[in-house]
């Protein structure tokens, strides 16, 4: 029974960490036969592949040399939180990857740290070390160094560091000597990472996750804590609000591969999923039913921002989406609450609004992203930062970010961000490439990666993690120009598009519709103008008095999801489709704007 290993996986996102967990299934001799080259196996969904980051934690298991190890894979992103806390509570030791040329990240610490206050033992993977200007022993420095900045103990500091590289599926201890395969990783997390210690007594298991199948409904996924759990004994459900619900397990699976294994019992220490458990929610305690032990809950982070939602009122609802009623939107919120942990939401003042909090602008658009993908329609308002009221002073959400620049470019960040209300903390120069640390509120870093990655000619690299609530630090000016709204509904021409292009840059391509009200474009003053579009050019029978000039047209601006949310003002919506964003006034008649604006 002892043989089982509980390790979960920490790194900043894109330093490898997918790809490592494929090679170890793959020396676990699994999926040897239907492995496609290139193509991850954990990021399974469309959403994580394409954006290259892991959003859902997932288990898998490798058997290696007659141990088990169960590896939990969590999101590198601060935005995902939740998800991160309790998958950690599932985990005895962690597997830190970091990427040998860039170094410990913000993101990687917010992860990190949690892990450190849990007491999990880490093994430190340096991948990567194939780059051409990689420093491995730099980067070995620096990681012990965050480690003593977080507080860890004398155990925890006395870590055992492997290099390699993940693509290449090589691991070794040293790094100028690769070996052929990855099993030195394998080999450390047996030697390093403690057992799961055997409780014995009255059986305890908290659910940290969930999984639904559309057969048997919501699976409850967590580890056993303490005794045995056996498939058809009657337990008790230990609810958030103290009640006692009496339940049977109907099946009993524990990881294996990639997919699930019908067990007859499940002891102290593994990992496993339960089937037929009903009306659960994350952190509720199954106990054994005679002696009922809750225990303590996850604790989790509070939201930082908030959206409202809205269904879609525009002139072209239901044109692309099949679910476009309120009832469908909240319902399809409801079931996102089941297992979204860091999220919240309320009823808005009217029925089909509603207010939902979240933990950054990322989280919050992937979700609007994940729904329009399943073909809802909605419109999204623009992102608040949550205001809180400590000790009779309003306070903000304040972020520590990181911005990596070439040295020529560092003025104007430091420019940049403290125009926002952000405060330099400090400063360090590395082969003409300078990092910067600054805090600044949330508010702030809505919408400054944009002009961040501009203004560096796309050279930036730029992360930031949640810090703390501070004192509110006054108004901060987000975007100064108006917008250019479409008069009437109807088909733009490129002509009439062409005569307008020195009010300011478009959004929308000749040909395509747009209605009365829709933001076309971006003024290139500060005050909103009304265009019109739709206006083709008159054609006679008279001959013009000079050549006819071909329209020339700048290519419009094309927002991501993410973009248009952070582009938008106050009386503005991004209007989701599956095939559309399209931005647009809350108020679409101009002449009733101008009156709401009185």
């Amino acid at each position: 029974m002892q043989k089982i290993r509980n390790v979960a996986i920490i790194a900043h996102v894109d330093h490898g960490k997918t790809t490592l967990v494929d090679k170890m299934l793959l020396a676990g001799n699994l999926f040897r036969e239907n492995q496609n080259a290139g193509e991850l196996i954990l990021d399974n969904n469309d959403l994580e592949r394409e954006r290259g980051i892991t959003i859902l934690s997932k288990n898998v298991s490798i058997n290696y040399k007659d141990y088990k190890i169960n590896i939990i894979d969590t999101p590198g992103h601060a935005d995902f939180g939740g998800e991160v806390e309790r998958v950690l509570n599932m985990a005895d030791g962690c597997l830190l990857l970091v990427d040998a040329f860039e170094g410990p990240m913000p993101q990687t610490r917010f992860v990190l740290q949690k892990a450190i206050e849990m007491g999990l033992k880490p093994v430190v993977v340096i991948n990567k070390v194939d780059k051409p200007n990689c420093r491995p022993d730099e980067v070995q420095e620096m990681v012990f160094d965050l480690m003593c900045n977080l507080d860890a103990t004398e155990e925890q500091l006395d870590f055992p560091t492997i290099y390699g590289s993940a693509k290449q599926g090589w691991m070794s201890t040293d790094w100028a000597k690769p070996a052929d395969d990855i099993t030195a990783v394998l080999d450390a997390i047996i030697e390093f990472i403690p057992e799961p210690k055997r409780i014995e007594g009255p059986a305890q298991m908290l659910i940290t996750s969930l999984d639904f199948s559309n057969y048997v409904g919501r699976i409850a996924v967590g580890r056993v804590h303490r005794g045995d759990l056996r498939e058809g004994a009657d337990v008790a459900l230990c609810k958030k609000d103290g009640t006692i619900v009496r339940q049977r397990i109907k099946e009993l699976h524990v990881f294996e591969g990639m997919g699930r294994k019908k067990v007859q019992s499940v002891g102290s220490g593994d990992i496993c999923a339960l089937v037929g458990i009903d009306s659960f929610e994350i952190g509720d305690t199954i106990a054994d039913f005679n002696t009922p032990e809750a225990l303590p809950r996850i604790a989790i982070d509070e939201p930082t921002m908030s959206m409202t939602f809205t269904i879609n009122d525009s002139p072209f609802f239901g044109k692309d989406g099949k679910y476009v009623t309120s009832r469908h939107i909240a319902d399809r919120l409801t079931r996102e609450l089941d297992r979204n942990l860091a999220l919240r939401v309320e009823r808005g003042a009217d029925d089909d609004k509603w207010i939902v909090y979240g933990r950054g602008v990322l989280h919050l658009s992937v979700l609007i992203e994940t729904m329009r993908r399943e073909g809802y329609e909605l419109q999204v308002g623009q992102p608040q930062v949550i205001v809180k009221e400590i000790d009779g002073v309003k306070c903000e959400p304040v972020e520590l970010m990181t911005i990596n620049v070439p040295e020529e470019y560092s003025s104007k960040m430091i420019d940049m961000v403290t125009r926002r209300k952000g405060e330099l903390v400090s400063m360090t120069v590395q082969n003409d490439r300078v990092h910067m640390e600054f805090t600044i509120p949330s508010r702030g870093i809505i919408g400054l990666r944009n002009n961040v990655l501009t203004a560096s000619a796309g050279e930036a690299i730029m992360a930031h993690r949640f810090l703390e609530f501070q004192p509110w630090k006054g108004d901060i000016e987000r975007r100064t120009n108006g917008s250019l709204i479409a008069l009437e509904a109807g088909t733009a021409y490129a002509y009439a598009i062409d005569k307008l292009q020195d009010r300011g840059r478009f959004f929308i391509f000749p040909q395509e519709e747009v209605y009365a009200g829709q933001v076309v474009g971006e003024n290139a003053k500060d005050n909103d103008i009304v265009v019109n579009v739709t206006k083709s050019k008159k054609l006679t029978n008279m001959r013009a008095s000079g050549a006819d000039d071909k329209a020339r047209i700048v290519p419009p601006v094309v927002f991501s999801l993410e973009e248009a949310l952070e582009y938008i003002k106050e009386d503005e919506y991004v209007e989701v489709t599956p095939h559309h964003i399209r931005l647009r006034k809350i108020i679409l008649d101009e002449i009733e704007r101008k009156r709401a604006s009185r």
